[in-house]
Formats: structure tokens, C-alpha cells, sequence
């Protein structure tokens, strides 16, 4: 929903904020949904690979695509601006399956579960969110976002987009380990 919400605002009038202002407030409600997912999962003490993988494929939809759908929308509109989007979202791709693949191999604690993240985990990405409702909420869309544009043609960029490739970065590290609480 959010990222058609987020599509609906870029046919509709530049000035009306009502799509992508709903397509903002729905990525927070997939981390709920993430939550609840797993409680279920553990209360009713059923998983599954199946489950393991539709979980990933909805966190990269709702932590990945819907965040990049939305600053396309708010502006970032240029063809670097969608190469860096498109990286981004390639990012989170890779963190989720690297997830997946070595979530066995990382140290647990007594109730089975892993001590750390490696890298930041993928709804980190609310916090981006957050920053473009932000600009939403300033009128600083579309021509009046931070730092305006740079560069021409296909070389044009919004140097603030760099904020998804260095958000993207953490996610891969291998290094950052962020303990779970």
C-alpha cells in the first residue's frame, strides 16, 4: 500500500501530500506487523523456512522498496538519484539474504536467539522515513529539498540522496554489530 500510495502522489497534484503522506505512516505500521508476525510464530511455537523467507521478502518490500518508492516521490527524481535508490534497495536485498544464510552461525544466547545484528537491521530504515516526513512536513519536496541538485543531465544528483547509500553501507558491514535487546 505504501508504495502505490507513494505512485498515486506522483499522478496526482504536486501540492496535495495526502498519498505520500499515507505512504509515509504505513512503513511504520510493517514493523508492527513484523513484530507481531514473530510473536505469533514463537507463542504458537511454529517456523518454518517458508515463513523465514515470505518475513524477509516482506521487510525488503516494507523497509526497502516502500522507503525508495517514497523519496522518489518527494524528488529524488534524476536517473543518479534512481541508480542510488536502486543501490539502496539492492543493499537491503543483500543484508536479508546474508541474514538468512548465517543467522545459524551467529552466536546465540540461552533462549536460542542471536546476541547481535551484523550490520543495522533492515527497519532501521524508519529513521529515513522519519527525515523525508520531516521534509514533507517543511515543504522542502520535489524543487525545495535539502541541498538542492548538482551536476546536469544524466550526471544531475541530489547529493542528500547519499543519505540511502551510507544508510545501504551499514546495513552490508560486516563489522557493525548492533546488539539485540
Amino acid at each position: 500500500m505504501s508504495v502505490f500510495s507513494s505512485m498515486r502522489y506522483c499522478l496526482g497534484l504536486p501540492t496535495d501530500f495526502s498519498d505520500l503522506t499515507l505512504a509515509m505512516v504505513l512503513i511504520p505500521m510493517g514493523l508492527f506487523f513484523d513484530f507481531m508476525d514473530g510473536k505469533v510464530a514463537r507463542w504458537r511455537n511454529r517456523s518454518s523456512f517458508l515463513g523465514q523467507e515470505l518475513d524477509s521478502l516482506a521487510d525488503l518490500i516494507s523497509f526497502g522498496v516502500a522507503p525508495a518508492a517514497c523519496a522518489f516521490a518527494i524528488g529524488f527524481r534524476t536517473f543518479a538519484d534512481t541508480i542510488v535508490l536502486s543501490s539502496f534497495v539492492l543493499c537491503g536485498l543483500s543484508r536479508l539474504a546474508r541474514f538468512n544464510v548465517t543467522v545459524s552461525s551467529l552466536p546465540k544466547d540461552v533462549s536460542g536467539k542471536s546476541k547481535y545484528f551484523e550490520g543495522t537491521p533492515i527497519p532501521t530504515t524508519l529513521g529515513l522515513v522519519m527525515t523525508m516526513a520531516y521534509w514533507l512536513k517543511q515543504n522542502r519536496v520535489l524543487d525545495a529539498l535539502p541541498w538542492g541538485v548538482k551536476g546536469s543531465g544524466m550526471f544531475e544528483i541530489h547529493p542528500i540522496v547519499c543519505i540511502f547509500i551510507l544508510h545501504g553501507s551499514a546495513m552490508l558491514s560486516k563489522t557493525l554489530r548492533i546488539p539485540k535487546l
